[in-house]
């Protein structure tokens, strides 16, 4: 890890920068004719901050701070781990304003979802924002993304407090929405990690955008733990499809695994044969949780058929938010009962299904 400051001084309050890698830190070889042929995770979080140097508000202040540089899709549980304690421990700091974290667009679906459960309500309640960016070009490809993707992060981080709450969010393409909605649903489109989420405009803040913000704010009341380096609960994800064995879900049976999300097809059904071998899953104690592979969409508890008892629901979260929903469900029922609380991971894991919905 490396800490820079990049303009002022770290004792007057500034926004910090947190580098995590991606394309948005990418380089091409070859920009001019193949800009998609890039080593992602190449630039140092400094050298992408100079050059927005000149186009920051007067009066703010960045410091830097390099956590990772990486191409996203080998995001790790202990990165997360040490992503959202920084963010935690930078909230804290009365010196910070804000935070922006620049991330690979592959896994920033799980990045988002992670820190609204883990740091949403700290934010809120200390009136500071944390912003995800990223791009989907290199850093050196003409007409590159991220320049401008930071510098609206950056700004959005300073937004007077009576403009828009205390929280968890991400910008890109001149949008914003709720970290926990972003998810990258074209493979290079640069309006992608943000293409069905609702949004606003990071030029005027969106009543209704912002009204439904509030409302999922409103109803997260208490953030989760974040789980030590090495105790994230093993979670995998099953997608059904045509032809589905039930050898798929028996290949777990034997394993260390603490629960499977089930990517179903349409309202979030399975394949039958998976039927008897997730009924002895359940009897040994693996956490289900059934969602949809459509990527949209809200599944719905005893739809199309009756849950098991040992089976929930994800409401809206796709496959890989309800991954790491799971873990923190599992996680925090972990903590609770160690310390005889009787909380279930089921207990933990509605309240974050149960999330209004922006529409």
């Amino acid at each position: 890890m490396s800490s820079t400051s990049i303009s002022g001084n770290e004792n007057i309050p500034h926004i910090l920068v947190l580098g995590m890698g991606g394309t948005i830190a990418g380089v091409a070889a070859n920009p001019e004719s193949k800009p998609m042929e890039y080593a992602a995770g190449q630039l140092e979080i400094g050298s992408l901050l100079t050059h927005i140097q000149s186009a920051i508000p007067q009066g703010v202040h960045l410091v830097s701070k390099q956590l990772a540089n990486m191409n996203s899709r080998n995001l790790t549980e202990s990165l997360l781990t040490l992503l959202g304690t920084s963010v935690r421990e930078a909230l804290e700091n009365t010196m910070v304003r804000g935070v922006v974290i620049t991330h690979g667009t592959d896994t920033i679906e799980e990045t988002g979802v992670f820190l609204q459960l883990t740091c949403g309500k700290f934010a809120e309640n200390l009136g500071k924002r944390v912003i995800l960016t990223g791009a989907m070009l290199p850093a050196n490809a003409p007409g590159a993304d991220g320049p401008s993707n930071l510098l609206d992060a950056v700004r959005w981080a300073c937004l007077p407090i009576d403009n828009c709450p205390g929280g968890i969010y991400a910008v890109m393409d001149g949008r914003v929405c709720m970290a926990m909605d972003l998810a990258k649903r074209h493979a290079t489109a640069l309006n992608a990690p943000i293409q069905s989420a609702p949004s606003g405009s990071v030029g005027l803040v969106n009543p209704s955008w912002l009204s439904g913000a509030k409302a999922v704010q409103a109803a997260w009341n208490e953030d989760l733990p974040i789980p030590e380096e090495g105790e994230w609960p093993w979670v995998e994800i099953l997608t059904s499809h045509a032809g589905a064995r039930a050898k798929t879900i028996d290949l777990w049976l034997t394993s260390n695994v603490r629960g499977l999300v089930l990517a179903g097809s349409g309202m979030g059904g399975f394949h039958d044969e998976w039927l008897a071998p997730l009924k002895q899953a359940i009897t040994l104690g693996i956490a289900l949780v059934r969602t949809t592979r459509t990527g949209a969409g809200r599944t719905l508890l005893n739809i199309p058929e009756k849950d098991p008892p040992g089976c929930m629901a994800s409401g809206t979260l796709t496959a890989p938010r309800a991954r790491i929903a799971l873990q923190l469900a599992l996680n925090a029922a972990d903590l609770a009962q160690s310390e005889g609380k009787p909380l279930t991971w089921q207990d933990f894991f509605a309240r974050i299904a149960n999330l209004p919905e922006i529409r």
